[in-house]
């Protein structure tokens, strides 16, 4: 009787220790799938933002590439406006003119000795004739905008009627050009502008009479317009 209770004691003392064992490893087994589930919404969660950043990488990427299209068609109108520019006023290039294209944009960049008379605002004959021969081209390309730039030597200007020192020189022989070139012309005012520069931005700084003759110039700025191109930019 004894050896029995014993033995029923020892067997009761197994199935419990295997219950016990059942039900860590059943909470364990919980614990996994709860770790699972948990690294499957993560993995959801992950997969959701890649797709999203790939959709913006997506569309950032049509963004430059537009981008991209519209620099090389604004650099090919350079280059085609610089061709017509020269074309136009060929005849005056190496002369006191020369047409540049820097930084994007077309200079023509015109000499004091083929514009004005030392001290003077009024702009010569021949200024005119270079001027009248460059208006046909700045009237055909109506998406480019127009700067008028003023610029003289280092040497002060002594106040003589009207003109104050080459501040005032600079923006008054910037203005005599713009007024010409919009003399009986079909170029919009809203495109073109008059600065003067003063001594500030020589070509040369030397200080000889062969450098500030290079620095006493005006020079026509034409820049294209980049309307669609700033679009792109603020809606980034």
């Amino acid at each position: 009787m004894a050896g029995t209770q014993k033995e029923s004691r020892r067997v009761l003392a197994q199935l419990q220790a295997t219950q016990e064992e059942l039900q860590e490893k059943g909470d364990a087994l919980k614990e996994l799938e709860r770790q699972l589930n948990l690294r499957r919404k993560n993995l959801e969660e992950l997969q959701s933002y890649l797709s999203e950043l790939k959709g913006d990488l997506d569309e950032r990427n049509t963004r430059i590439q537009e981008m991209e299209s519209i620099l090389a068609r604004k650099d090919s109108a350079v280059m085609a406006l610089r061709r017509k520019v020269s074309d136009a006023l060929f005849g005056f290039e190496g002369k006191g003119l020369s047409v540049q294209l820097k930084n994007g944009k077309v200079y023509v960049s015109l000499d004091e000795q083929l514009m004005f008379k030392s001290g003077s605002h009024v702009v010569d004959a021949n200024g005119i004739k270079a001027l009248r021969q460059l208006i046909p081209v700045l009237e055909q390309n109506r998406d480019i905008n127009i700067v008028v730039e003023g610029h003289t030597d280092d040497v002060s200007f002594p106040k003589r009627g009207e003109l104050e020192d080459n501040w005032d020189l600079s923006v008054k022989r910037a203005t005599s050009i713009v007024r010409i070139l919009l003399d009986k012309s079909k170029i919009e005012p809203a495109r073109i502008s008059a600065s003067g520069r003063s001594q500030y931005h020589p070509v040369d700084p030397q200080k000889t009479s062969a450098a500030r003759q290079k620095n006493r110039r005006t020079e026509i700025i034409l820049t294209p317009k980049l309307d669609e191109l700033f679009e792109i930019l603020e809606a980034n």
